[in-house]
């Protein structure tokens, strides 16, 4: 028997090289006057940025151009929000990494209501439904990692003592197309593409063992799993290859959006919140200095608690699809995939949690606020000294 389930709505896609000339044709089917979202000045320096620009200005189109730097606040998608609600926009383009995206999709959803972004983050304030309605989005990666292009989360950060980091979340905020280019990524330094890529690799190994997880995010899954196995470290490298790792880093990261607004994720994205709200710390870096400490201690559990558990034999299947053994048991198979991953977070140069500012004295506060929504699909519900535990072995 297949288990029931449903698909939320997707976007358009378009994928391929130079797919980013076609933003001006697609925005003309919704009007002239746009709102562009990107980044701190590392699109606006490229040529494509140059090439867009001209074939907008032809097209006779009217942008204003905000930019988002970091993370995302909610205090910075109100206050663009109030300065730029009176222009009627027909469109927002996002044109960036995942943060912009996630700013973007915000923005766009608030633009016509009007109202503080407050109103709707899960977790805090009054968790208002959203009524909208939304601006028409297009969303336009320029790095691999979140996958905020194909899901409906804005995700939105306040840092600090009484920080958190926290989606604005709907259907209708999902892009209307998502522009996936993979020669947007050429810029990517390393650092970044260690952390997205590892993001990326997160989000579609912990869908793929969601407690939500269905046949079709399993699939898409598998084979977002098998880009990165490909792509990853071929890009990160340079070189000949370099190209081709983009191209396969720019499909894992639009597959793992994909499978994470289907079927959740897990304990390393539960960790995730307090990490990058408590501390300065990007999320690719929490994803991916976490994630295999975090596969080995669900591992464990499930060895422990309920042998017999479907998500033990999908870790074995990604540890052979690691490279395994493939005629190797399932244990062994998933030693395979947490020794790989640990040599991963070694060859990146993905740094400790001490070497982030997170001390012992940090653990307590951090798993009390570690329960959010991905800690519900977690396969295994975790025990506070197990969430410690993955804590304790990035230290």
């Amino acid at each position: 028997m297949i288990t029931p389930f449903s698909i939320a709505r997707l976007p358009r896609i378009e994928f391929g090289p130079g797919r980013i000339a076609q933003v001006p044709g697609i925005a003309a089917r919704y009007g002239k006057r746009l709102l562009i979202v990107t980044g701190g000045r590392s699109f606006t320096a490229t040529a494509q940025w140059e090439a867009l620009q001209r074939a907008l200005d032809q097209a006779r189109f009217h942008y204003d151009l905000v930019r988002i730097a970091g993370e995302p606040s909610p205090a910075e998608v109100d206050a663009i929000v109030r300065d730029q609600r009176t222009r009627a926009f027909d469109l927002v383009v996002g044109i960036g990494g995942g943060s912009v995206l996630d700013a973007a999709k915000a923005i766009a959803g608030l633009l016509k209501p009007g109202n503080t972004v407050m109103d709707h983050l899960e977790g805090v304030g009054p968790e208002l439904p959203y009524r909208g309605p939304a601006t028409p989005f297009i969303a336009v990666p320029t790095t691999a990692g979140t996958g905020s292009e194909a899901t409906k989360n804005a995700v939105l950060t306040r840092q600090g003592p009484d920080g958190f980091k926290k989606s604005f979340r709907d259907d209708t905020l999902v892009a209307d197309y998502a522009i996936v280019d993979p020669d947007l990524l050429a810029g990517c330094p390393p650092d970044l593409i260690a952390a997205n890529g590892m993001d990326a690799f997160t989000q579609l190994l912990e869908a793929y063992v969601s407690a939500r997880a269905n046949p079709v995010t399993d699939a898409l899954a598998l084979a977002g799993l098998a880009a990165v196995r490909d792509g990853l470290f071929a890009w990160y490298r340079g070189g000949e290859d370099a190209a081709a790792g983009r191209a396969r880093m720019a499909l894992a990261a639009l597959l793992s959006g994909i499978c994470l607004a289907q079927a959740g994720l897990g304990s390393v994205h539960g960790l995730a919140q307090p990490l990058g709200s408590l501390f300065p710390i990007p999320h690719g870096v929490v994803c991916g200095t976490l994630v295999a400490a975090a596969t080995r201690v669900n591992c464990e559990a499930m060895q422990t608690r309920a042998p017999d558990h479907p998500a033990l034999v999908k870790y074995a299947l990604v540890g052979r699809l690691l490279g395994a053994d493939p005629h190797a048991g399932d244990t062994a198979a998933c030693d395979w995939l947490v020794s790989t991953l640990e040599e991963w977070t070694r060859r990146l140069n993905l740094p400790g949690l001490s070497a982030l500012g997170v001390t012992e004295a940090d653990f307590a506060r951090i798993v009390a606020n570690s329960r959010g929504s991905s800690m519900k699909t977690n396969p295994v519900e975790l025990q506070d000294a197990e969430i410690e535990r993955i804590l304790r072995l990035r230290s």
